[in-house]
């Protein structure tokens, strides 16, 4: 008896090892997942380490995770089973970064320069409350209800915020429990429109043209060099990619293993053709993020420039781009703001650029972003989502959208001078965007 138990205990030790050998790269990603959430969430958007716990890293498999917060030094860390420990730290002004073998942490690093305007206006001009207005356009018993249907009592759905904007005013703002106005929400890919954006702030001040080649040195002896600023924003280089969050693939080793997010997509070869082949690749924006630093005298300028040329140009003072272990911004996935912030920038593509008088970018920008790219089923244009595919069969077609991970959306609805903000824990095919747009639209008339 004693024999059979010694063999059954070995039989189990040796299926351990196996799990941990076979599931090692998985398990990193796991761990470093739910060390960074736990880093920005606690010390970025000030939630406490059991909430997080809780709620953003409760799902499967992140759920394995056993974190750890470490409140002196700004840190998480983060293991699975104990066999593995990835550890994130925060830098004040950047947000927070998972670090790598070799790292030093005494490394100190350039942060960007912000400045916060008092116009003395109204929401969204300014920060003063809105003054009551009531629109005879809108029913606002039906939108009442929309709002509330939007906060489903299923747990799998987890609406935390929605906003409703109509003729730059709030007609209905709801938060679920543990969130208001001020909490800072992660956009995940919403970050990818801000990125697009700068691209269209340089084009407008004359230092870019999106019809430029990409000016990546890698590529300029062999077939790369044909592609442009514009195939990159459009998502269609040909170049290959994988966007797959379940394993091990190009994205997760980008978001949760690389120091410097730009290179893994630069060093991709072609998978298909140049405006023939529309792949949605994080790596894709990363890089364009990367490129950016070309058009700045110094990385202080590159890191400034976001902010000052449109972040806190319209008032968006809560946001936050993480930024990586090179000093990219993570323009990709780690955008961080107040839901009535990501509204604002939802307003300035409903009135083309114009910010309270000031044109951020051409009028011609915005055509241009939600004119749909081939091969992409007239779903997606210069880093925004579209609906002119009829993908939400209830909505006006005009709408176009940034769109993040976990349901995290900011709609711009130009023939109903709407925007709609709503942002969550899950995404489409759980929960129902068709029906929510539908819903809100039509309290509209």
């Amino acid at each position: 008896m004693k024999k059979i138990v010694k063999y059954i205990l070995l039989i189990g030790l040796l299926l351990l090892v196996y799990y941990a050998y076979a599931n090692y790269p998985r398990l990193n990603i796991i761990a470093g997942y739910s060390a960074k959430n736990m880093s920005s969430s606690v010390f970025l958007a000030g939630r406490t380490s059991e909430f997080t716990d809780n709620n953003d890293n409760s799902f499967s498999p992140i759920s394995l995770a056993d974190d750890r917060v470490d409140k002196e030094h700004k840190s998480a860390t983060a293991s699975v089973y104990g066999l593995l420990t990835r550890k994130a730290i925060y830098r004040e002004g950047l947000g927070s970064i998972l670090i790598t073998e070799g790292f030093d942490e005494n490394t100190t690093f350039l942060i960007p320069k912000r400045t916060k305007i008092n116009t003395n206006l109204p929401y969204p001009y300014g920060d003063l409350e809105q003054k009551d207005t009531i629109f005879s356009a809108v029913d606002y018993n039906a939108l009442q209800y929309a709002t509330d249907n939007a906060f489903s009592k299923n747990e799998i759905e987890k609406t935390r915020a929605v906003l409703v904007i109509y003729k730059d005013q709030i007609i209905a703002e709801k938060y679920d429990d543990g969130f208001d106005k001020d909490s800072k929400i992660l956009g995940w890919s919403m970050t990818k429109s801000i990125t697009s954006t700068i691209y269209g702030i340089l084009q407008k001040q004359g230092k870019l043209s999106i019809n430029d080649k990409a000016p990546i040195d890698l590529w300029k002896n062999d077939d790369r060099a044909n592609i442009t600023i514009n195939d990159l924003l459009h998502m269609n280089s040909g170049l290959a990619w994988d966007e797959d969050y379940v394993g091990i693939s190009d994205v997760t080793k980008m978001l949760f293993l690389s120091r410097d997010m730009s290179k893994i997509q630069k060093e991709k070869m072609f998978a298909g053709k140049i405006d023939e082949s529309w792949n949605y690749s994080s790596g894709t924006t990363n890089l364009l993020s990367g490129m950016l630093r070309k058009y700045f005298s110094s990385h202080q300028a590159y890191l400034d420039f976001w902010y000052s040329s449109l972040i806190d140009k319209i008032g968006m003072h809560s946001m936050l781009i993480e930024t990586d272990l090179s000093g990219n911004y993570v323009g990709s996935s780690y955008g961080w703001a107040t839901p009535r912030d990501w509204a604002k920038f939802g307003l300035l593509y409903l009135h083309k650029g114009n910010w309270n008088g000031e044109q951020i970018f051409n009028e011609s920008w915005v055509d241009y972003v939600k004119t749909p790219t081939a091969t992409s089923d007239g779903e997606y244009g210069g880093h925004f989502w579209l609906n002119a595919g009829g993908k939400y069969s209830d909505a006006p077609k005009d709408i176009f959208s940034a769109n993040g991970f976990q349901g995290q959306r900011v709609f711009i609805i130009p023939s109903k001078d709407l925007v709609i903000v709503r942002m969550g824990l899950a995404n489409s095919g759980v929960f129902n965007f068709n029906e929510f747009l539908k819903e809100i639209v039509n309290c509209v008339d």
